[in-house]
């Protein structure tokens, strides 16, 4: 056995020597005490591992907790398998099948043989819930394995997970991983915990159809989340799941199985259509809220990389065909001058905030517009970092609406001294319906950030590296300002398109290659790899110049 190597812990900043095969657990176990934390996996060399990771050479360890992002997922991972086997030992005829996340939890379906939803009685949920409990209580390890791809769909298919051996059917690997708790196989795309006593603090409870799985709180680790209420979200999702079900697309083999029969290009035309249809729902809603005498104010809100100037461009062309005409108005003008920004918690301006926008200017403005006045419209100049005049004028006509494209517009204190009458509030967000298989869904947060990689790459010079660094400040930013009023919305667009991971997949796979393996957001970056490499890569030439794809690979006959 060799021995004496020496890896360096960037927890307590010093190098420790390790004996050859040690676990990243075994080696905790010692230096615990300089650490402080209880770790759920860790960063070898900028790659997230399991704690059952052996070390046989010299590493950099990074031990991370569930309040971590990567901590964070591992326990949602391993929640889902400790809820996969609670139900495959109540219910073995029914499959478990995770749809998304929505209402702060994850919803989940039981699935007969049918392949219809079983509506569970509560008393089914309890006992589900006391199972995974008994689970967590056992202490069950997470057993990590790697064998022949052709044993493991035979033992995935022998299980009845169907879907993951179709998934695996698909690839080219020799070797594949999965996991086992006990005697149930599953696979994730992503590290387990060490065992499910890890896992302690989760909620499981009715919700429409099915149940909601609440996970760890990671700012308050030892509770659960609380559920919030997201009608308007969960109606959005399923109204698009729905869609997938009747055109054959429930998981990555479903349409990795269309891309490879030849059926792409009318896949994207049925989610073209469908993203026209929305748009023209919305514009009949708007239309005949101003009809009535109302919504002469329209406020398009999203999170980063929602499509949200995109949808502002065809709902604008949608609300012409209503004989509308929309004036557009940039918050980005209204913007304080920069000494006045606030600043956030690291001391640099925090152009995210409410705050730094000017509101009384810019409501005075609205009032005005709305009682037919003409009004000077500012412009904000970047480079000085001053708001100025250069004569530009605005007067609301007959059949004119006012669109507002930000993320603040749905926060009431935006516009409140508009009344409420007036206003119509479009909430924009890409809400992935489209799962691996029935225990990995796509994060609606991965699939905007694969969508900035390749905008920011494309417009703006900035690296895959440099998006990733940014990415958690920019989410910090919208769970404080968007999130919170995403129901207030008059109108939920959903901005996904079925296929266009599959189409992303050419332009991001090279530029998150190129993130240096030296770096922090390497783990990251390998991370998005493994989420495409579930996609078999389809070409963008049946893509349409109007696509809101278009905003994020280029080649759009709008002008931005």
């Amino acid at each position: 056995m060799v021995k004496g190597i020496e890896i360096f812990c960037k927890n307590t900043g010093e190098y420790v020597c390790v004996q050859g095969g040690e676990t990243l657990g075994e080696i905790f176990s010692r230096i615990a005490p300089g650490i402080g934390i209880t770790p759920i996996c860790a960063k070898v060399n900028n790659k997230t591992e399991d704690l059952g990771y052996p070390v046989f050479s010299p590493k950099q360890v990074e031990y991370l907790d569930c309040t971590s992002p990567s901590g964070e997922r591992v326990y949602v991972r391993s929640l889902c398998m400790i809820m996969s086997k609670a139900v495959r030992d109540l219910f073995p005829t029914l499959r478990l099948r995770i749809e998304h996340s929505v209402a702060g939890g994850y919803y989940a379906l039981l699935i007969g043989a049918d392949g219809d939803s079983v509506v569970p009685a509560e008393g089914d949920v309890a006992a589900i819930k006391a199972r995974m409990e008994a689970i967590v209580a056992a202490d069950v390890p997470f057993r990590r394995h790697e064998r022949l791809t052709s044993d493991v769909m035979k033992m995935f298919e022998d299980a009845g997970l169907h879907d993951k051996a179709e998934l695996l059917s698909a690839g080219d690997e020799i070797y594949s991983v999965f996991y086992t708790l006990d005697d149930t196989p599953d696979s994730y795309y992503g590290n387990l915990a060490p065992s499910s006593g890890h896992i302690r603090h989760f909620n499981l409870l009715p919700f429409k159809e099915g149940v909601l799985l609440l996970s760890i709180n990671p700012k308050c680790p030892t509770e659960a989340k609380k559920p919030v209420e997201q009608e308007k979200m969960y109606a959005a999702f399923t109204d698009y799941v729905r869609l997938n079900r009747i055109i054959g697309l429930n998981n990555v083999a479903d349409l990795n199985r269309a891309i490879a029969e030849g059926k792409a290009s009318t896949l994207i035309n049925v989610a073209e259509a469908v993203h026209n249809q929305r748009f023209a729902r919305i514009a009949e809603q708007i239309t005949e809220r101003y009809r009535q005498g109302g919504a002469r104010v329209v406020l398009i809100a999203g999170p980063s990389s929602s499509g949200k100037t995109t949808s502002a461009l065809r709902l604008s062309i949608q609300l012409l065909t209503n004989f509308l005409v929309p004036k557009k108005i940039s918050l980005d003008d209204y913007f304080v001058n920069r000494e006045e920004t606030p600043l956030d918690a690291d001391g640099e301006y925090d152009y995210e905030s409410l705050y730094a926008l000017d509101l009384k200017q810019f409501n005075e403005d609205l009032n005005r517009l709305l009682a037919g006045e003409e009004v000077a419209m500012p412009t904000y100049d970047f480079p000085t970092g001053r708001r100025v005049y250069k004569g530009n004028t605005l007067k609301l006509g007959p059949n004119n609406v006012l669109l507002i494209e930000g993320i603040h517009g749905l926060n009431p204190e935006l516009t409140k001294s508009i009344p409420e009458e007036q206003k119509f509030r479009v909430y924009v967000s890409a809400l992935t319906t489209i799962s691996i298989d029935d225990h990995n869904w796509v994060p609606t947060t991965d699939n905007r950030l694969l969508r900035r990689i390749i905008r920011d790459h494309k417009y703006r010079g900035v690296s895959a590296q440099q998006t990733i660094a940014r990415w958690q400040s920019v989410r910090r930013g919208e769970d404080k300002w968007i999130f919170p009023y995403q129901e207030n919305a008059d109108a939920t667009f959903n901005s996904s398109l079925l296929f266009e991971l599959a189409v992303m997949k050419n332009y991001a796979e090279p530029l998150l290659r190129g993130v240096p393996h030296s770096t922090p957001e390497y783990a990251e970056a390998f991370r998005l790899r493994a989420l495409l490499g579930f996609f078999k890569p389809l070409e963008e030439k049946d893509v349409p110049s109007t696509s809101l794809l278009r905003e994020f690979l280029g080649g759009s006959s709008f002008h931005y």
